[in-house]
């Protein structure tokens, strides 16, 4: 007890002592306090000896003196002496700031260079221009398999069913209509395991294309020739043509032409040597089925007349509107004016312009009208005029001629009057009437018949020319 009250006592002198230190000027601190002081711990005066005091007030004069280096030099780089002078400070070792800005290693060895020479950091997979082996096998390795070292793996498509196959066929087909490219087609098919589905692949090409134009029939016929040499076999192709006409009196229902436009692909597939030419033969005397006799009939009928009369089997569905030559459009859209002019049939018209299926090629059919409408009005008279007006409006109000398409084709008989006049003088004159006609009818609004040239009316000696004539203007 008496020994703790003395250390008690010791640390308050030491602290008393020290702030004493600090209260003197620096000149006459270490003259004083040189002789004994007492000090009173609970009512009894001890006297405490001088020499253990002054080591005492100068080793805590040494610990605020560094204190305050270490926190004035943390904010700068140069500090004080205690003379005044300017002193580059070094930061004390045993500072936290020179421990975070020291680069050095800390392990007290080494040049300073990059640690496992460069190979280390974030992201960096190895040295520039390393280049790994593969990893051996270790035979001591307590996870090894010796069974599992000659091992191949591969990804496994797992085969499609009936209602998978329906899913992901049916907007491959309907995607190839749109670009019309067999070989993307095969690309895809052949990413699929289509197992024992692969037959089903012509039948579903053939049944969309029943419901689809001739274009996508000739597309659909070309389709299963291309895929027959790298996707299907000529076994795939004959096993969906028996299950195409068991399937006839299902597939009348949504197409009542459906016999005889399954008879016509028959033909073709036999034609591109796709389906063997017995395949017809193997039907006769069998056929319960009228729509599927039909078919075979219908089949045999054009592979007669190809064999007797040359009629070419390949050109059977006829060529695509975006892929018929124009002078061939031009020689349709002709007789099928003709056609009309005879008969008067509009909604046959119709048929036969949208059967084209050229939508981008209408302003070619009106510009045929006008021009027939100038060659023939002078002779037939205006019968012919009426029937041409009605057939315009006709076409425009069931918007099979859209308005565009409608003044590119009057916009080209105006640029082509001056040549049309040379083959009918008169020309101007019946291009106004037509072009006040159709405007009566509202067939072309105002902004188009204002568009209408006319030709300018000669003048003569008479009229004060001084005998010369005017040129004709347009």
């Amino acid at each position: 007890m008496y020994f703790a009250i003395l250390k008690t006592f010791e640390g308050f002198i030491l602290d008393t002592a020290g702030d004493l230190r600090d209260s003197f000027p620096s000149g006459d601190e270490d003259n004083t306090f040189t002789g004994n002081v007492d000090n009173e711990i609970n009512g009894n005066w001890i006297l405490a000896p001088t020499g253990s005091i002054h080591e005492a007030r100068l080793k805590a004069k040494v610990k605020r003196r560094l204190r305050k280096n270490s926190s004035r030099d943390s904010g700068r780089g140069d500090s004080l002496s205690d003379n005044g002078d300017v002193v580059r400070s070094v930061v004390p070792p045993t500072s936290p700031k020179g421990k975070l800005l020291n680069r050095r290693s800390r392990m007290g060895k080494g040049r300073g260079l990059p640690k496992k020479g460069g190979a280390g950091g974030k992201g960096v997979w190895g040295t520039p221009g390393q280049v790994y082996d593969e990893d051996k096998v270790d035979v001591k390795d307590p996870n090894y398999d010796a069974e599992q070292e000659n091992c191949i793996y591969e990804t496994v498509v797992l085969p499609l069913d009936e209602e998978t196959f329906e899913k992901t066929v049916t907007p491959i087909v309907q995607e190839y209509f749109e670009h019309g490219d067999a070989n993307e087609v095969a690309e895809l098919l052949a990413e699929l395991n289509l197992g024992s589905m692969r037959g089903d692949v012509p039948m579903l090409a053939v049944s969309l294309a029943l419901e689809a134009k001739a274009s996508h029939r000739e597309l659909t016929s070309r389709l299963l020739s291309e895929l027959c040499e790298c996707v299907l076999t000529a076994a795939d192709v004959e096993a969906s043509f028996h299950k195409l006409l068991k399937e006839l009196p299902d597939l009348v229902l949504d197409t009542p032409g459906a016999p005889q436009i399954l008879g016509q692909f028959i033909a073709r597939a036999v034609a591109d040597n796709i389906l063997p030419k017995s395949f017809i033969d193997g039907y006769k005397g069998r056929v319960d089925c009228e729509y599927a006799r039909a078919a075979l009939d219908r089949a045999a009928v054009l592979l007669r007349m190809s064999r007797w009369t040359g009629l070419r089997i390949d050109s059977l569905w006829g060529s695509g509107g975006g892929q018929r030559p124009v002078n061939q459009l031009i020689k349709e859209v002709n007789l099928l004016l003709k056609e009309y002019l005879l008969s008067g049939d509009t909604v046959e018209a119709e048929r036969c312009l949208r059967e084209l299926e050229v939508p981008h090629f209408h302003h070619e059919f009106v510009y045929e009208v006008i021009t027939a409408v100038i060659m023939v009005l002078e002779s037939k008279g205006n019968r012919t005029l009426q029937m041409i007006l009605q057939l315009l409006k006709s076409f425009c109000a069931s918007t099979v001629i859209t308005v565009d398409q409608l003044r590119r084709g009057f916009e080209r008989v105006y640029l082509d009057m001056a040549d049309l006049s040379i083959d009918v003088p008169c020309a101007y004159s019946l291009l106004e009437q037509f072009v006040e006609q159709s405007f009566d009818a509202g067939v072309i609004d105002k902004k188009l018949r204002d568009l209408c040239p006319c030709r300018g009316r000669k003048r003569f000696i008479s009229e004060g020319d001084g005998g010369r004539l005017k040129l004709e203007s347009c």
